[in-house]
């Protein structure tokens, strides 16, 4: 970590926060395989809470007034969810330490934790799920996002003092981050993991639509067959839908639990894209706030920062133009329009009075399942009905 005498050294220590107790092992000097055998307890007020333990080189040692101007530098954060812990079991695990640096990601080493999760009661850990997050207050008078965010400010600066006086004290640097301080500004790195995090949730629903145009496309005429005999039962005993689709979520869980994760999981550079970010796009996540860069390179991020926003700006347009077109089905904006969506409101309620239910559903179902001899490839009447709605772009200045 440092250069001393002409070679290398580190001086390590670790730092444990959970809740409001934080500790603080001895520091290891000039020792690149440092052992702690340091044992700590805290007392679990939430079982979905996280407990955070960082490691760091001690740059104040024989110092005095030299190294007043130094900090401590970061090896390595942890941090583990005791929920994903099972009760009673000791988890002995190697925990990467891994680092971004303006150069890149690092792995700095490894940090060996022997961790167990114990409780008295089962049913009171059960009992927790139930229970809000916040207290009560908190959901009785919510705080706006800028209380939020200034009292988030004010209780670093306050842990900050508490804890430089401590023996051995704890820098600011070192608490701050502890409490992840920076996670709020800008990065063009998180924003790309935070898009493909949330591809990633939609990414089933999407691979159940693909499943669901194969079926009404008949690419496997078995399988649409057998979609249409369950279909049909369903249609026939519709007490057996609720009941049919929490046995197969039930099933999908039971079948999961084989592969269920053996250990807490850890920093994984390949979901937050360490690996594969630009160099300038982790200088400009260095960045200072307000900046302390040169003008053409700040033009150059300003440049760049807005056409990524133009793309979110027409995104968000696009979703707002079809909630408008939503809203002018019954807003006679189109006199037509509504004319003609009311007229077919008012023979569908007629139609679906007189009609039984389970007619309905079926007759909706054989449509929908339709070979594809009886489809057109042009879009269908109501999407073309729902294209030709007017919205508020033409208002747009």
């Amino acid at each position: 970590m440092k250069t001393k005498d002409g070679r290398g050294t580190t001086d390590a220590y670790c730092v444990a926060k959970y809740g409001q107790k934080w500790v603080r092992t001895r520091t290891i000097i000039d020792s690149f395989a440092p052992k702690w055998n340091e044992q700590y307890t805290w007392e679990v007020y939430d079982p979905c809470t996280v407990i955070t333990i960082g490691v760091f080189d001690n740059c104040h040692l024989q110092g005095g007034e030299k190294a007043a101007g130094t900090r401590d530098t970061r090896i390595g954060k942890v941090r583990i969810r005791l929920s994903t812990l099972e009760t009673d079991r000791v988890y002995t695990h190697s925990y990467p330490l891994i680092v971004l640096l303006p150069s890149g990601v690092k792995k700095m080493g490894e940090v060996q934790l022997a961790v167990r999760f114990t409780c008295s009661s089962l049913l009171n850990i059960l009992h927790m799920y139930s229970q809000p997050l916040l207290p009560k207050m908190h959901y009785l008078h919510p705080l706006s996002v800028m209380q939020l965010d200034n009292l988030r400010h004010q209780a670093t600066q306050i842990v900050s003092m508490r804890l430089s006086r401590a023996e051995p004290p704890l820098r600011k640097e070192v608490v701050e981050y502890m409490l992840d301080v920076d996670s709020h500004m800008w990065s063009m790195r998180k924003s790309k993991a935070n898009f493909f995090r949330i591809m990633g949730v939609l990414s089933p629903l999407v691979a159940v639509g693909k499943w669901f145009d194969q079926i009404c496309h008949w690419k496997n005429p078995l399988t649409t067959i057998l979609i249409h005999v369950l279909f049909v039962i369903l249609i026939l005993y519709p007490e057996l839908i609720l009941p049919t689709i929490f046995l197969y979520l039930f099933l999908i869980g039971v079948w999961y639990f084989r592969w269920r994760p053996r250990q807490p999981p850890y920093m994984d550079t390949r979901l937050s894209h360490a690996d594969t970010a630009h160099p300038d796009e982790l200088d400009e996540e260095f960045d200072t706030f307000p900046t302390s860069r040169q003008p053409d390179i700040v033009r150059m991020r300003y440049d760049r920062l807005r056409s990524v926003a133009g793309r979110i700006q027409t995104v968000v347009g696009d979703l707002a133009t079809q909630g408008e077109r939503l809203q002018s089905l019954l807003s006679w904006r189109d006199p037509r329009a509504t004319a003609l969506f009311v007229t077919f409101c008012l023979v569908a309620a007629v139609v679906l009075y007189v009609t039984p239910f389970r007619v309905v559903a079926f007759l909706t179902g054989l449509y929908v399942l339709r070979h594809p001899r009886f489809r057109h490839k042009l879009p269908s009447v109501p999407l073309n009905f729902f294209r030709r709605l007017p919205a508020r772009t033409d208002s747009m200045l």
